[in-house]
């Protein structure tokens, strides 16, 4: 139960970055004893404040307190002082140093010697795994563990600060549903135990299952913060986007055209086999099945990121050198990746930069790529998909995930494809740009473009495919048109 006395306070807290006002007159409490939920579009605001709590930004305006009293951190280290430990999404631990000294790091016991006490060290990590319930070994390498081990170990070293409030941003959106039952198994016993726990995430069946309260944010400002037993998902949809998104997959019924891709006996020794399916003109095909089965191997194949051992790739009639993406660009195929901050971005490049990097050979002129020819280029396809920025010559880190994934899309949709792949094309993005992908994915369709999309959502599967193909263990199990597609026939076909 919620403490009488906020742990935590956001008071009217304000934060600007050049013109871009990122958060607007922002408060909430956040209680001892609760799960409360932070939730808002791409852009909302929401990882200003994670990092304004963690001590990144410092507010412009505004206050924030802790126990009561007012604090000013100056950097990361204040707010660990202060008791707050943000965990996110893509946890951040020393890859060739042991679970153990990720978890003491800054804070390693010694022995009189004045040397790294390893024993206690390591005695102290599995007391704090006991604590959690679950079973890692301290002494093996960080190097290697899943991204939900990786969270917990994140975890770990929160309680191991003796932090009361933890911030958990988007910290399920690589995880399975095995392993996000367990961490929420973890943070319910945390709570339990009285800490504060603010929770970021896309998903509203898990802000449901694990919150007490929720607020919500839209463009920078506080829309309220409610109990989460009071609201819908259409009552936290409609103040988030400030509109009913009863369209969320916009899908137009197209006549299929010609044959563009041809799948023929595509196999990879351990990994998929005897893989065929044929994509037309103007559909929509999906390749679902559960994580693991080998849908992604299969497509970064088709495009040349990976070899295959057996079998051929036709696109527009004509065999496809394997192993080749720059054939599988120049014959007109295009592949937007699942991980968009590892393969389909240049972090620390422009906006303007990132958009043309597929094209800059084609827009040079005399050799050289002049800035406003690029800038013009970067222009046209983020006002097309209504990509919301500072400035094109920003570091495209700078965006919220959701308008990452749309300068990937610009990126490879100025090519002019005529085939798109897209790879759990609205993972990690919230629901307003959901629909704003999927109205683009239907409207390329339309225009006689043929997609492939690799999703692991059943309802996007379900909303924008024309056919799925679904796989199980690296083999196709069932290809079902739009009539037979139901979420019981996909989920059979992917386990039985």
């Amino acid at each position: 139960m919620a403490a009488h006395a906020p742990v935590l306070e956001v008071h009217d807290v304000s934060k600007s970055f050049g013109a871009v006002a990122a958060v607007q007159g922002v408060s909430f409490p956040l209680f001892s004893g609760e799960a409360h939920a932070l939730v808002g579009e791409n852009g909302a605001g929401k990882s200003t404040i994670v990092k304004m709590l963690a001590g990144v930004h410092r507010p412009d305006t505004g206050t924030l307190r802790v126990n009561g009293a007012d604090v000013d951190f100056a950097g990361p280290a204040d707010a660990k002082a202060a008791g707050i430990a943000v965990i996110y999404q893509e946890p951040t631990l020393f890859p060739d140093l042991s679970v153990a000294e990720n978890i003491a790091m800054g804070n390693q016991p010694l022995t009189r010697l004045h040397r790294v006490d390893r024993r206690a060290m390591n005695a102290a990590a599995e007391r704090l795994f006991a604590r959690l319930g679950v079973h890692l070994d301290p002494t093996r390498p960080a190097r290697g563990l899943s991204i939900a081990d990786q969270q917990l170990v994140e975890i770990a070293k929160a309680l191991s600060s003796e932090a009361r409030i933890l911030v958990m941003d988007e910290p399920t959106a690589a995880l399975s549903g095995v392993e996000v039952e367990r961490l929420f198994s973890v943070v319910r016993s945390l709570r339990d135990e009285g800490a504060a726990i603010m929770f970021i995430s896309h998903r509203f069946e898990e802000v449901t299952a694990l919150c007490e309260r929720v607020t919500i944010m839209r463009d920078g400002r506080h829309v309220c913060t409610e109990p989460v037993a009071g609201l819908s998902v259409d009552d936290m949809i409609r103040r988030m986007v400030g509109r009913d998104l009863s369209a969320l997959f916009p899908k137009q019924d197209v006549p299929p055209g010609d044959v563009v891709l041809e799948v023929d006996g595509l196999s990879r020794e351990g990994v998929f086999k005897d893989i065929s399916f044929s994509v037309r003109a103007g559909e929509i095909v999906a390749l679902a099945g559960l994580v693991g089965a080998g849908r992604s191997e299969v497509m970064q194949a088709v495009f040349g990121v990976d070899r295959y051992d057996a079998g051929s790739v036709r696109f527009l009639g004509r065999r496809l050198k394997p192993g080749s993406p720059r054939a599988a660009m120049t014959a007109g195929m295009a592949l937007v990746p699942e991980d968009r901050r590892q393969q389909g971005l240049v972090m620390e490049l422009s906006i303007e930069r990132n958009v043309t990097l597929p094209r800059a050979r084609k827009l040079a002129r005399l050799g050289l790529l002049w800035s406003t020819t690029e800038r013009a280029e970067a222009y046209k396809w983020t006002q097309r998909l209504q990509t919301k920025l500072g400035r094109l010559t920003d570091a495209v880190g700078t965006l919220s995930g959701g308008n990452q994934q749309k300068v990937v899309l610009a990126k490879w949709l100025s090519t002019a494809p005529k085939l798109l792949i897209v790879d759990e094309p609205t993972r990690g993005i919230d629901v307003g740009t959901k629909a704003e992908v999927h109205r683009l994915m239907s409207s390329l369709a339309a225009e006689g473009m043929a997609v492939v999309m690799v999703s692991s959502e059943l309802p996007e599967v379900l909303g924008m495919a024309d056919r799925v193909v679904v796989l199980r263990e690296g083999r196709v199990a069932a290809q079902l048109t739009r009539a037979e597609a139901t979420e019981e026939s996909i989920m059979y076909a992917a386990v039985a």
